[in-house]
């Protein structure tokens, strides 16, 4: 899978709609679109680790939606995505999720 494709954007949407901090994915498929871009950024440029991504979910959860989430939530999650990247990044586009 190429980073930046609509299918790579489709599959980290996913990724979010199934983690759902608000619990509204069912209702707003996009609910989470916001974060798309800004993560994928991070995870192109190559240098973002699982600790940078966790942070970023954390503040977006914190400021943007105005959550105070469970110490391990964000943290879990940067987890997923970096280990759905990771899978992506070896399919070459063939196991997308």
């Amino acid at each position: 899978m190429r980073p930046g494709t609509d299918v790579t954007e489709n599959g980290l949407r996913h990724l979010l709609n199934e983690w759902d901090p608000i619990g509204v994915a069912d209702a707003v498929q996009d609910e989470y679109d916001c974060m798309l871009v800004p993560l994928l950024h991070r995870l192109r440029g190559g240098g973002a680790d699982q600790a940078e991504i966790g942070e970023f979910l954390r503040h977006e959860l914190e400021d943007h939606f105005g959550l105070t989430p469970l110490p391990s939530e964000p943290e879990a999650m940067a987890a997923r995505v970096m280990s759905w990247w990771t899978a992506a990044g070896i399919t070459d586009g063939a196991g997308c999720v």
